[in-house]
């Protein structure tokens, strides 16, 4: 039977290439839905482009599970992956009653940050037959710690230890990994390297799949917009300009 799961396990091996989107709420949820996406990433980066938060940081395990129902309601074809937050999976046993709570929420599969260092949490949350898709390079739930978003993969140990958290990943269970803002060529070692699909995000070409952050592409978070994003639409500026035009007719008196 073939299911969005499946569909996301067995990518790689059929060379398909996958297409995933960040989604927060129902209507832009059922809008990716219908779009053909292969995954909806209820990702921590809901903290920023929707709460108003900093950073990821600040996103707390409440609103993941508020968020991923709403999308989860809204996703008939696409596997729903929702992200753990920030000290949330710190030991396997809080790791586990975390992406728990998520997939009581509806999601299909979760998603942690880190690669050797949390090997354990992975192979706990997996061992519980609960699906997985991990997160290496840039993480942004340690930004504060590294002091910004900086492209990894520099040096030749640092690239070893990407390949290393890769493998780390794979061999814990992920069906999937992300690489966040890795040298190209360091993630088309990982891609070579790893049976599981990699899924890039700032990452170049080499990857099995791309993931974006939905309001990136579309324009709807105008104040700022990554350097490797390209938007796709202004929706942003047409809500603007739909206000605009709606104050504008109330205050004439229509």
């Amino acid at each position: 039977m073939s299911t969005p799961l499946h569909r996301l396990r067995t990518a790689k091996a059929e060379g398909r290439r996958l297409a995933v989107l960040t989604g927060y709420d129902y209507p832009v949820a059922k809008l990716l839905d219908e779009a053909g996406v292969d995954a909806i990433l209820v990702g921590d980066s809901l903290g920023m482009v929707v709460l108003g938060y900093p950073d990821t940081t600040f996103v707390t395990l409440d609103e993941m599970v508020h968020h991923t129902r709403a999308v989860a309601r809204a996703a008939e074809h696409a596997a729903v992956i929702a992200d753990l937050p920030i000290a949330t999976y710190e030991t396997s046993a809080q790791a586990v009653a975390s992406a728990r709570r998520l997939m009581e929420a509806g999601a299909d599969a979760v998603k942690l940050e880190g690669g050797v260092a949390k090997a354990a949490e992975i192979r706990a949350i997996v061992g519980e037959g609960i699906p997985l898709v991990g997160h290496i390079g840039l993480l942004p739930q340690k930004v504060r710690e590294e002091g910004g978003y900086k492209i990894k993969g520099k040096t030749e140990e640092e690239a070893a230890r990407i390949v290393e958290d890769g493998l780390a990943v794979e061999a814990a269970g992920a069906l999937a990994v992300v690489i966040e803002l890795v040298r190209p060529e360091v993630v088309a070692q990982v891609t070579q390297s790893l049976r599981i699909p990699t899924i890039g995000i700032g990452a170049g070409e080499a990857c099995d799949g791309q993931v974006l952050v939905t309001y990136d592409l579309v324009g709807l978070f105008p104040w700022f917009t990554p350097k490797f994003v390209s938007p796709a639409a202004t929706v942003g500026q047409s809500i603007r300009e739909a206000a605009r035009g709606f104050v504008e007719r109330v205050r004439g008196g229509e």
